[in-house]
């Protein structure tokens, strides 16, 4: 992979792992504020309903966090764009598209394949 697409990768990869712990940190803070007291159980329940829906979302977002550190950590030992199941190049169209990836398209068809055919 050329010089010029690794920094694009890591910029890319460093931007939206800012953006991700700035929301973490704006989900802490709004989860803290104190709690309205709500007469009618239909407003508590909705309340609590998007609650657990942002919680959701952002353990996602956490799950995410950790795979952008690990392509980080990747590209910094220069190991990043290779799939980690057969070594070819992964495509840039590919990282561009998913840039945490760690497998080239082939082999992820294969192991979704491979998992499907087990019911997983």
């Amino acid at each position: 992979m050329k010089k010029k697409d690794v920094e694009y990768f890591k910029d890319l990869l460093t931007i939206r792992l800012a953006e991700l712990l700035s929301q973490a940190g704006n989900t802490v803070s709004g989860m803290t504020v104190p709690k309205e007291n709500f007469p009618d159980p239909t407003d508590r329940a909705t309340l609590e309903s998007d609650r657990n829906f942002m919680l959701r979302i952002r353990d996602r977002e956490a799950k995410l966090i950790k795979k952008i550190k690990k392509a980080l950590e990747r590209i910094e030992n220069n190991t990043f764009g290779v799939c980690e199941s057969c070594g070819e190049d992964i495509s840039i169209k590919r990282l561009k598209a998913r840039a945490v990836t760690t497998q080239c398209i082939d082999c992820k068809t294969k192991e979704e394949a491979f998992e499907k055919a087990l019911g997983i």
